[in-house]
């Protein structure tokens, strides 16, 4: 008979509940025995029964694993468990504002669900519209919750099936932005599934008013949205949009028929529901809301429209400065109450900036602003490449000073406004608005204006003339643009007053020349135009074909220089490319672009074989030929120190967790902490392991020099399991969801289930692969023994492409995927862009490159370090590749002109100049 459990209060917390549920289960599953448990699952009965303890939430594994054996449904479960990893981090991170029960001015999310209340009813309505139209609308004032009642109430509810008579194939969510036919050409088209219907959620809606200002790009988005309600059509959409922007919708005909019916209001919540938001998110957190302050927001929010972010706001600084458990009155009287909680916190923000900050962060608020045209101010997410002016420290500080007072949003590409709430309930913000409504809304056409500029390759015919150019000089002086303009907008500025000055240079020479003209005889000025006519061709043939001559000349010594001596081959590249812009010379210019970006960290002595860098990107540890592993600081190139006793080491791989892993020639699998150089523990039986490698969830792969491949659990010291029929496997590497891929001596790539120990699959025409790398969307790229390299998808046993290259050894996947560095004997690094599988830049080193890996996600993705037999190299991959930002590029770099050696040697003949703009 099986051993009775202890008993379990289901209410005594989060991760107690979570345990009664896994005990029904098995209950509803016959009571079956942890051992014949165990055999289904591939867990030890220990770790099964643990899992239901209540004692710690177990791991997604275990959990998917215990219901698994019990025949309930993994997806169901996978949720569950992931509903409940977020109360519980709530619970147990209560200074960090990730883990709060309220979210502020920012919008709930689909991983918010749990903590979204007071909506019900409204969700019903829109799922019962959404099953029943192919067009549905959600409309109500800015602050109503629109956005969240979309991502955290309608989305978690169709991906579970609570919509009637809707079967999905996808879900889609975009906001429209700028251009919004070209960027969501694709979201707008049906998946290629005969059994569902394709749902597109169109947030923001009125951002195709507010910053699309193309009639025909809209006209075209529209066409594609509205089409869903043609016969036959896969595809649902439902858009969310201001209320206030509903007679632009009217506007367009066909967008008001599809309305009529299908439009639902966002109106105030009741009391009821009010009372829900407010108590709900707290009791998921095990939180207390003192009793007082529920009536006193209820008082305060009951009937209010637009209430809503004002409500959470208060509720997150209360929440902050809450007493143990409880959330009271007084500590939101200390957060400013619903009226001045988004004011102080703005405040508070806003002088703890020094001056100059202050005024950065003045100019950048205004730019995520579109001052409104007889409609209120609207938000207006500006990319980041916008925020380049003024000095870059400073804007980064601001950036992350905003980003944590939660007033601003930002990822790696956008900055955004948390909430328009902002921008009524702080009153420097209003004030500063009122003061430069005019100037604002001259500056979004000046953007507008220089981004098409530059879209249109500089074409004059884009620049500012006439009213606009006088408004636009007038609003931006000169001695004032660095600090309010960005380059590509003071570039532009610059170049329409320059092209009207030109105009204007000409316009009174061309009147000189006619009076001249009417003097001359006719005859004697046809003759003498006809002379001088085929005299200038002959000459500009003849200069021309010398430009091309000196071009290609001076390319090719550029390039038998670029390893020995960089600042000379550089020159001669700028020199060659001024000649004339062959190919060949461009080729030169992108090469020398390319060397400012590399960084030596350590000397020939030091060189390594194999390079780890830990989940920071800020230390890097190397496995050096004859010597101890060294871990160095990235950022500084300086050495950090040496483990003890690593002298013969084979393998270096970080865990995600920042622990290192070494396996030695003579000895056995030890585990480090690089902060404090101690040994954290050793792997039994390991002696003759000579590679490891850690995968995402911390598994530890090792392969032994004549044994299979094993997987341990680093935690407790203990082997996982041992894949059968790997004993010639020499290399291994983790996809991004744990599946683990081995290259055999003389056999093909295989993919593993490692929880299953089953192999999954096998790559066709895979059996000479020397290199492999997973990219974060799981596509594997694989370098054979001839150095051509080739991109699959796993899933489907199929090869994607083929790069251009023929002597990779070494194959690296950046984390946001888009790129492929592919090292080789030579030195030489290629990257592509994956996307377009195009050659981006070739990065010159020192020695045949070993090993490389990229920096981990965000702005440390964009390093590179690269391993060769005589040094290390760190590079910054977002190396120039437009000839003119690789001219800028080399000019900032190379501080020094042509010696008169050098210039009679390679130059003979030609005039001296230097071959920087501006010099």
């Amino acid at each position: 008979m099986a051993r009775q459990e202890k008993p379990l209060d289901p209410d005594a917390g989060p991760v107690q509940e979570f345990a009664h549920a896994l005990r029904v289960v098995r209950r509803q599953a016959g009571q079956p025995t942890y051992r014949v448990m165990a055999q289904r699952a591939g867990y030890s009965p220990s770790t099964l029964s643990e899992a239901a303890a209540g004692e710690r939430l177990p791991s997604l594994a275990v959990t998917l694993a215990y219901v698994t054996a019990c025949g309930a449904d993994p997806g169901e479960w996978e949720e569950r468990w992931r509903v409940t990893a977020a109360v519980v981090a709530a619970r147990l991170a209560p200074e960090d504002a990730a883990g709060a029960p309220y979210r502020g001015l920012a919008r709930y999310e689909p991983a918010d669900a749990a903590l979204f209340f007071g909506r019900d009813e409204l969700v019903g309505d829109l799922l019962h519209t959404v099953g029943r139209e192919p067009f549905t609308a959600l409309a109500g004032p800015s602050g109503s919750g629109k956005s969240s009642l979309l991502r955290a109430g309608l989305l978690p509810a169709l991906q579970h099936g609570n919509a009637t008579r809707l079967r999905l194939a996808a879900l889609r969510i975009l906001a429209p932005g700028p251009h919004p036919a070209r960027t969501h050409a694709t979201a707008l088209v049906a998946k290629d599934d005969t059994t569902g219907d394709t749902v597109v959620v169109v947030d923001q809606f009125e951002e195709l008013f507010t910053l699309c200002t193309d009639p025909a790009e809209r006209t075209e988005f529209l066409g594609r949205l509205l089409a869903a309600r043609e016969p036959g059509s896969r595809l649902r959409v439902v858009i969310a949009v201001r209320a206030d922007f509903l007679g632009r919708c009217a506007e367009h005909a066909p967008l008001a028929t599809a309305l009529r019916g299908t439009l639902l209001l966002v109106g105030p919540m009741s009391r009821d529901e009010l009372r829900q938001a407010i108590v709900g998110p707290a009791q998921a957190a095990g939180l207390i809301v003192e009793r007082s302050l529920t009536a006193r927001l209820l008082a305060e929010t009951d009937g209010r429209p637009g209430g809503l972010p004002l409500m959470s706001h208060a509720l997150l600084e209360t929440w902050r400065r809450r007493q143990g458990r409880r959330l009271t009155e007084a500590a939101y009287e200390a957060a400013g109450g619903l009226h001045g909680a988004i004011a102080r916190t703005a405040e508070d923000c806003y002088t703890g900036l020094t001056p100059a900050q202050a005024v950065q962060a003045r100019s950048l608020l205004l730019r995520l602003i579109t001052p409104g045209d007889g409609t209120p101010d609207t938000r207006r997410p500006a990319p980041r490449t916008e925020l380049d002016f003024g000095d870059r420290s400073d804007t980064a500080a601001v950036l992350e000073h905003l980003t944590r007072a939660r007033l601003i949003t930002c990822d790696d590409t956008t900055v955004d406004l948390a909430h328009e709430a902002l921008i009524t309930a702080w009153p420097r913000l209003s004030a500063w608005l009122d003061t430069e409504r005019d100037r604002l809304r001259i500056h979004r056409h000046l953007t507008e204006a220089a981004t098409a500029w530059h879209d249109l390759e500089h074409d004059p015919g884009a620049l500012y003339r006439g009213t606009r150019l006088d408004a636009a000089e007038e609003a931006f002086p000169a001695t004032a643009r660095p600090d309010d303009l960005t380059p590509l907008e003071n570039t532009f500025l610059t170049a329409s007053t320059a092209a009207r000055d030109r105009e204007r240079r000409a316009a009174r020479a061309a009147a000189r020349r006619l009076r001249r003209f009417a003097v001359t005889v006719s005859l004697l000025l046809a003759v003498a135009l006809t002379a001088g006519a085929i005299a200038w061709k002959q000459q500009r043939e003849t200069v021309a074909a010398q430009r091309t001559n000196l071009s290609w000349r001076l390319a090719a010594q550029s390039k038998e220089l670029m390893r020995n001596n960089p600042d000379l081959a550089s020159l001669l590249a700028l020199h060659a490319y001024q000649a004339y812009a062959t190919d060949e010379a461009v080729d030169s210019l992108r090469v020398a672009a390319a060397l400012p970006h590399k960084r030596l960290l350590t000397e020939d002595r030091y060189a390594g074989f194999r390079v780890a860098l830990s989940p920071d990107g800020h230390t890097m540890a190397t496995d050096v030929s004859k010597g101890p592993v060294r871990l160095w600081d990235v950022t500084t190139r300086k050495a950090l120190t040496a483990l003890p006793g690593t002298g013969d080491v084979w393998s270096v791989t970080f865990g995600p967790d920042g622990t290192l892993a070494t396996a030695d020639q003579k000895g056995p699998v030890r585990l480090w902490d690089v902060t404090t150089r101690k040994k954290l523990t050793t792997l039994p039986d390991t002696d003759d392991v000579w590679s490891v490698t850690f995968g995402p969830d911390g598994t530890l792969a090792t392969i032994d020099l004549k044994g299979p491949v094993r997987l341990w659990d680093v935690t407790t010291r203990k082997k996982l399991t041992t894949l059968p029929d790997t004993d010639d496997v020499w290399s291994v590497t983790f996809g991004p969801d744990g599946t683990l891929a081995t290259i055999d001596q003389e056999g093909p790539v295989r993919l593993w289930d490692v929880t299953t120990r089953k192999k999954l699959t096998t790559l066709p025409d895979t059996d000479d692969v020397y290199s492999m790398t997973f990219a974060p969307d799981g596509t594997l790229a694989t370098a054979d023994q001839e150095g051509s390299v080739h991109l699959w998808n796993v899933r489907a046993r199929r090869e994607l492409a083929s790069l251009p290259d023929d002597d990779t050894v070494e194959v690296a996947s950046s984390p946001d995927g888009r790129t492929l560095a592919a090292g080789n004997d030579d030195g030489q690094i290629r990257l592509y862009d994956t996307g377009t599988r195009r050659l981006r830049a070739t990065l010159t080193g020192t020695g045949s490159i070993t090993s490389m890996v990229f920096g981990p996600a965000g702005p440390a993705g964009k390093i590179l370090v690269a391993g060769s037999m005589d040094d290390v190299q760190v590079w910054d991959t977002d190396v120039p590749t437009e000839p003119h930002e690789a001219v800028r590029t080399i000019c900032r770099a190379v501080h020094r002109e042509l010696t008169r050696e050098e210039r009679s040697s390679y130059l003979p003949g030609q005039p001296a100049h230097h071959p920087c703009p501006g010099r």
